[in-house]
């Protein structure tokens, strides 16, 4: 473990140094993302026009909802997405092997390798817009609730780069992840609406199967007073399944993967 924490940590430095290299592009995704934050938040406030609820809850309750949307969305920019953008290119081209031969776990090494610097900004942005969110909640947020609901947010964040990893680990097989990567993108919508706007096989779907709907959907009900024990258990449950998934079919296509040198 402190073998990887110390890597990790090199990553980080080596991340913020190159940024700072590319100043025009490091300012102009803090702007794209402050640009999508807005165009987001007004979308629901433009709902709200219409409506006094959504999927059961007020408009306080949904502008901590999609604020946690933000910060979902910033940890996985910041996190995983440049990883999971090029390992297709790498799998295609050979370069794999770099990694294969690496003393660590070859699927950790690629999906936290490269730390995105200039979305960390928009990560405390985010934190910013949730911070604000909270502070405008007209109802008490009792503190064990506020810290099951990062704890959860957390499993959300890691759940949703194991979707994306599942959906990319046949371009072994495929050689072209490029459409496969649309329809994570597609399927990743349905994680930016309440999941209680879903019924029926829809709803278990989109919760258990393709589990979507739950990566912010059930932090902020365990917020606002949902059944904590369930809510947990299944996201918890249906986190570590999706995680042994990734796990296999990893494995299957390492076994499938035809290096630069065969």
């Amino acid at each position: 473990m402190t073998r990887y924490l110390r890597l990790y940590a090199y990553f980080l430095r080596f991340s913020f140094s190159r940024a700072m290299e590319f100043r025009f592009d490091f300012f102009f995704r803090i702007v794209m993302d402050a640009i999508f934050y807005a165009v987001n938040l007004t979308f629901f406030w433009l709902l709200y026009q219409q409506s006094d609820s959504l999927g059961g809850w007020d408009f306080d309750q949904t502008m901590i909802f999609a604020a946690g949307i933000f910060v979902g969305d910033a940890v996985h920019m910041t996190v995983f997405s440049n990883n999971t953008w090029w390992f297709p290119i790498f799998v295609n081209k050979g370069d794999l092997d770099y990694y294969l031969v690496r003393p660590v776990s070859s699927l950790f090494f690629l999906s936290v390798r490269d730390f995105a610097a200039n979305s960390f900004l928009n990560l405390l942005l985010a934190l910013a817009i949730l911070l604000w969110a909270f502070l405008r909640y007209p109802g008490p947020l009792p503190a064990e609730r506020l810290l099951l609901y990062g704890l959860m947010m957390g499993v959300g964040a890691f759940l949703n780069y194991v979707l994306q990893m599942i959906f990319l680990v046949p371009v072994f097989w495929t050689q072209s992840g490029t459409g496969l990567r649309e329809i994570w993108f597609s399927l990743e919508r349905y994680a930016g609406r309440p999941d209680a706007i879903y019924r029926g096989w829809l709803r278990r779907v989109l919760t258990s199967i393709l589990p979507f709907a739950l990566i912010v959907s059930f932090p902020t009900r365990i917020l606002f007073g949902g059944a904590i024990a369930p809510l947990v258990l299944h996201m918890v449950g249906v986190t570590a399944v999706a995680f042994l998934v990734l796990l296999l079919l990893w494995r299957m296509g390492l076994k499938a993967y035809g290096s630069a040198s065969s």
